[in-house]
């Protein structure tokens, strides 16, 4: 299952590697990418594990830029 995400308020690329890293290390992430640029993030993960993957990566998120707010694409 792949599922799309904007960060808005994301403003330092250094941070959108950060979370990339980050989210691809959680349990059942095949593949994250954060595009600075385009302050997209999409996640592809297994099916039933994906609520407790956007749960951990939206903490990630927070975290590391604490303005930044996810948003379903």
């Amino acid at each position: 299952m792949k599922k799309k995400f904007i960060l808005e308020g994301l403003g330092c690329a250094n941070c959108a590697a950060k979370m990339e890293r980050s989210i691809n290390k959680l349990d059942g992430v095949k593949e994250a990418t954060v595009n600075f640029m385009t302050q997209k993030m999409v996640i592809e993960g297994e099916d039933e594990k994906m609520p407790a993957i956007i749960q951990s990566a939206e903490k990630i998120v927070k975290d590391i830029e604490p303005d930044t707010t996810m948003k379903k694409a």
